[in-house]
């Protein structure tokens, strides 16, 4: 029997009329309406003819994650008198109500309203691109951006554009870029139409609780435990000061074990609600408590489409656990960042659904203006291999052709083909290949599938399935970080992880080929045995356990294999270093994992194939969360494409180095030196290394530090042809000018011998002809009237001419040099050779100048000739007795 009486109390029913109205125009919809008001739960209900209004449909709603569509699948059972997969017995089909997530179907022919996650939608799109019976589509919290969901609603827009333009389209959500939706879903017919719900709203007070003492920020999934604290302080506070269930939001599940340890001893029922949970204890919070006051702990699962009732109070720690890649360093993994404003809005609503209440902010309002205004969109800052293959899947390799919120960046889809055309799913034009048709239709990640399908003809299928269902969703902190040794306790455990991993495996198992009947994610086999663990086939049967994880995630991730610098730090064949948790410098162990500190199993093992690492702030390698023991062999065997052998010629340390170099990636392994290398890669070694450590590599005798300033001067006052001979200039064209020396070149001895100004003189305009003027126009040497040759100083602004007084007698005009163009700047000299002035304007020095130098001077120098009128003196080199006697 439908619960009318709850029905009718939900806000959205006011906006239905409108809605129908949009969808029987022009087919799409923007629904936005605020948490509480019934969106998720009514309007597929109403838009089915389940309520017994409008006409009946099929409708699929798609919801980001697992937890909510079982939720929302359940409240709509509910609401209908009837309970998910039970309204008819499973001979006849499924109820009118049903959900499909991954690993998990319960619905029919006859079910009318279908719950699935995004992923589901998009591996139902790539097989059915009609959507055969399908009459509307319900794109739930749209608002939180998911890859996923983006990618499904542009498949949606082409197949309403190409193949059915009756299917009816509508994207809903609390807090979205509703004008942004519209424009999209409207395409070329213009914008969508926008209906809006108003809600029921209690008030919602904000009370500010920040730490009294600073804690560092966020970095990797590391959070500050000086904070988690704090926030267990504020769930207490909030226990003593206000009634009613309180709900706190946490970034992932190790905070939620952490705070929930601190929660030890409160008069309520603590509850851990995140994807991990298991369904009886999701089902027991989202059901309600019995007169118990509850603490529900929760990720951000529960800021929208769960109801959770009885919360009047919200805890906030202000952090959330989005994907981010660093395509630097090759690693994708979650990270702890602050959550937006708008999710900081939706986690308040939560205080407020049922009736007034409360949120404790753990931050200080100083703060909030600065937190982003919404959460970044998956597509900007997550890896996009997965969003790559299923675009190509779809036809659209570039991806250019689908109506997109946000493009992709170039740069991130170009590190997802290179990574899909490594592994075979796609060809040199970016096309899906068959085998990446395979891949994607698994519900893995590309790299995921690539083990899978590559892994079990070697481990046998049940055993590659079991490591790749591991990887899939990383085991719990407390499983440490051999991935072998997880493996192990998850077959042992009968914790919530192991019943999801071993559902898991089943699926893949069978996914990948094995026949039905087998007997996947079982038990150890009896006696320890190895071959039992897949019945016993071919070669792969008789790999140990740790042989088999150490394949398997190597074939996942064919860059990650690493081999050991030193104990517990690693090189990886990307090139980036990794080091076992507690093995970097400065950074502390985290509770809960294994590191060489604990008694890992890593950090005596040569080689490693990690499977999860991230990259703390500030911190110069990566942080290896998740790892097998590999060997050499398994390490060239699973990145073929990065085992190279050949001469390496390289300048290092100072001097040049010639060898025979066997590589994986970054990863040395074994060499040898050359006694004959290709001439060609000696001449580059040479020139990076001129390159990396600068022209005095070579020799610079007086003459060549002379001819380079001369030429550095015409250069500077005439311009072209006169070459640039800076040190960026030279180094930029070291080959043309160092040409017959480079050749010769074999180390850096050879490059000390080399006399840099005979190879600057090539420089020179010969070509033009200009060269043969270059010592009119920047003379090394000018004649003075005492027919002295006196060298011109080119190293300074202006070229100097430093010389004797007594030699520059009856010389009216300075020297000028560059054609005329430059004064030489003349430096007089006592006859002991300092100096006693300085003058560009000789004329003037004699008119002026000389009287003063004349008195200061004659004294000192008596034996030198100073005469009255040095315009009619004659010059001299000597004294004034020698002029005599001569």
């Amino acid at each position: 029997m439908i619960r009318r009486d709850a029905l009718d109390q939900l806000p959205v029913r006011t906006a239905l009329p409108a809605l129908r109205a949009a969808l029987d125009g022009p087919g799409s919809a923007v629904l936005c309406a605020p948490p509480g008001t019934g969106k998720t739960t009514s309007v597929p209900l109403d838009l089915a003819g389940l309520t017994g209004e409008g006409p009946v449909r099929r409708v699929l709603v798609a919801e980001p994650r697992r937890m909510a569509a079982r939720a929302a699948a359940r409240r709509m059972a509910w609401l209908l008198g009837e309970e998910v997969g039970t309204g008819a017995a499973p001979a006849q089909g499924w109820g009118p109500v049903g959900f499909t997530v991954r690993g998990e179907r319960r619905a029919g022919p006859r079910t009318a309203v279908e719950v699935v996650t995004t992923g589901v939608l998009l591996q139902r799109l790539q097989r059915d691109p009609e959507l055969a019976g399908v009459d509307v589509v319900v794109l739930d919290e749209c608002h939180e951006r998911h890859l996923d969901a983006d990618t499904s609603a542009a498949f949606l827009l082409d197949v309403r554009e190409t193949l059915r333009p009756e299917l009816r389209l509508v994207a809903a959500s609390a807090t979205t870029d509703a004008e942004g939706w519209a424009r999209l879903l409207g395409g070329a017919q213009g914008a969508a139409p926008v209906v809006e719900a108003t809600g029921v709203s209690h008030p919602v007070e904000v009370v500010w609780a920040p730490p009294e003492r600073p804690v560092r920020p966020a970095h990797g999934t590391r959070v500050d435990p000086a904070l988690l604290t704090h926030v267990a302080g504020v769930v207490r506070r909030a226990l003593r000061e206000r009634t009613g269930d309180v709900l706190c939001f946490l970034p992932g599940v190790g905070e939620i074990g952490r705070v929930a340890g601190e929660l030890a001893g409160v008069d309520a029922e603590v509850l851990q609600v995140h994807g991990r949970a298991p369904a009886e204890v999701q089902d027991a919070v989202l059901a309600g408590g019995n007169g118990v006051r509850r603490v529900v702990l929760a990720t951000s699962v529960a800021e929208s489409s769960l109801t959770v009732p009885g919360v009047r109070v919200v805890v906030d720690s202000g952090l959330a656990r989005v994907p981010r890649t660093d395509h630097a360093r090759g690693l994708s993994a979650l990270t702890t960042v602050r959550a937006s404003r708008a999710a900081a809005r939706q986690r308040a609503g939560r205080a407020g659904r049922e009736a007034p209440g409360a949120v404790y902010r753990c931050w200080a309002e100083g703060e909030d203006g600065r937190l982003p205004a919404f959460p970044d969109p998956e597509i900007r800052v997550a890896d996009l291999t997965a969003f790559a293959l299923q675009a190509a899947c779809w036809g659209d390799p570039a991806a250019d052709g689908l109506a997109l919120l946000d493009a992709p960046p170039a740069g991130a889809l170009a590190a997802a083909r290179e990574v899909l055309t490594a592994i075979g799913a796609v060809d040199g034009a970016g096309r899906a290949t068959e085998r990446g048709v395979r891949m994607a239709r698994l519900g893995l990640h590309p790299r995921l599938a690539r083990a899978l399908l590559d892994g079990a003809p070697e481990v046998g299928v049940r055993r590659a399935a079991e490591v790749v269902a591991l990887l899939s969703e990383e085991p719990p902190r407390a499983y440490g970080d051999d991935l072998a040794a997880a493996w192990r306790t998850a077959r042992r455990g009968g914790d919530a992880y192991g019943a999801r991993w071993r559902q898991e495996a089943r699926r893949l198992a069978s996914a990948a080929g094995e026949p039905r009947g087998g007997s996947a994610a079982g038990g150890e086999p009896r006696g320890g045995s190895a071959a039992g663990a897949d019945g016993g086939r071919g070669a792969g049967a008789r790999l140990t356990d740790d042989a088999v994880a150490g394949l398997v995630a190597a074939l996942a991730f064919p860059e990650r294999v690493a081999r050991a610098r030193r104990k517990g730090s690693y090189l990886m064949a990307s090139g980036t270093g990794a080091e076992l948790a507690g093995a970097q410098a400065g950074g502390g162990h985290r509770p809960g994992s294994s590191g060489p500190g604990d008694g890992s199993g890593l950090r005596d093992a040569e080689w490693l194939a990690v499977a999860v690492a991230d990259r703390p702030v500030a911190a110069a390698s990566a942080r290896v969360r998740l790892a097998a023991v590999i060997d050499e062999e398994t390490a060239c065997a699973a990145a073929p494409a990065l085992y190279a052998s050949g001469e390496e010629v390289r300048w290092s340390e100072g001097d040049v180095v010639a060898r025979r170099v066997t590589r994986l990636g970054a990863i040395e392994l074994a060499a040898r030196p050359l006694t004959a290398p290709d001439p060609g890669l000696l001449r580059d070694a040479v020139v990076s290394g001129l390159r990396r450590e600068g022209l005095g590599l070579l020799r610079w005798p007086a003459a060549a530090v002379s001819l380079r300033q001369r030429m550095a001067f015409v250069h500077r006052e005439l311009g072209a042809p006169w070459p640039d001979v800076s040190d960026a200039a030279l180094l930029e064209c070291v080959e043309e000018w160092l040409g017959v020396e480079l050749g010769r070149a074999r180390r850096r001895a050879d490059l000390e011998r080399v006399d840099a100004g005979q190879a600057l003189a090539r420089l020179l305009p010969w070509a033009t002809g200009d060269a043969a003027r270059f010592d009119e126009l920047a003379p090394e040497r000018i004649e003075v009237p005492s027919g002295s040759r006196v060298r011109v100083d080119y190293g300074g602004a202006q070229p100097v001419l430093a010389v004797k007084l007594q030699e520059l007698f009856g010389w009216q005009e300075s020297p000028r040099v560059a054609g005329g163009r430059v004064p030489v700047l003349v430096h007089l000299l006592s006859p002991a050779g300092r100096p006693a002035a300085v003058t560009a304007d000789l004329a003037s020095f004699w008119r002026d100048g000389y009287r003063s130098v004349r008195a200061e001077l004659r004294g000192r120098y008596p034996k030198h000739p100073w005469p009255e009128d040095p315009s009619a003196a004659e010059p001299t080199r000597h004294t004034s007795a020698r002029l005599k006697r001569g």
